[in-house]
């Protein structure tokens, strides 16, 4: 094989045949572009025929959840930006089973609750900033829409821990779950954002 085709096959993406399942991650492919999406991993909490939904894991937004919303005033946790999908209403991830009305996702991570609860618990001290994440929007897709991107090779799907999930900053996320899906994904991993500026 020439030299050229084996750098074609390298950076030639190979169709992820599994199943999304909520509790595993969507990797952007390295090529993808736009604000949302670009080296983006997508937690995934719902997956089936009414469609998808997932939140972005490292995209941070300039401000502290404690500048945008009141109840939390003087809480210096960073806010991340979901997805497009309303992106005016917040969401949140935690590791408090006793919140009432949260949603027990993978590996003790939960989703939602009572905000008051939460809040509480935040002013209060107890509840660290390695036990709870807040999202402005979400990423959703129609029915068949994420399947369509599946087959055209926009996402890899992978793993992650709740440890890797609640620790922040993040900004090797990508980086990493790439690296972990081991083969030419570790060179994947390296390739830089701007191939021109390399």
């Amino acid at each position: 094989m020439r030299v050229e085709e084996q750098f074609q096959e390298l950076f030639q993406t190979c169709h992820d045949e599994r199943n999304v399942e909520a509790g595993q991650v969507l990797i952007a492919e390295p090529f993808l572009q736009g604000r949302h999406f670009s080296r983006a991993v997508v937690y995934m909490v719902e997956h089936g025929e009414r469609g998808s939904v997932g939140f972005v894991l490292n995209k941070p937004l300039h401000d502290a959840i404690g500048e945008v919303i009141r109840d939390l005033a003087g809480i210096n946790l960073p806010l991340y930006a979901g997805g497009p999908v309303e992106p005016s209403r917040l969401y949140y991830f935690h590791r408090c089973p006793g919140i009432k009305d949260s949603v027990v996702l993978t590996g003790g991570i939960y989703r939602g609750g009572d905000f008051k609860t939460l809040a509480s618990l935040l002013r209060d001290g107890k509840v660290r900033s390695d036990e709870v994440r807040f999202f402005a929007g979400y990423s959703g897709w129609d029915a068949s829409q994420l399947r369509g991107e599946l087959k055209e090779n926009t996402w890899l799907t992978g793993e992650i821990t709740p440890e890797q999930f609640f620790s922040l900053p993040n900004e090797r996320l990508w980086e990493d779950s790439m690296n972990a899906l081991g083969g030419k994904y570790r060179v994947w991993s390296t390739f830089p954002r701007d191939p021109m500026m390399n």
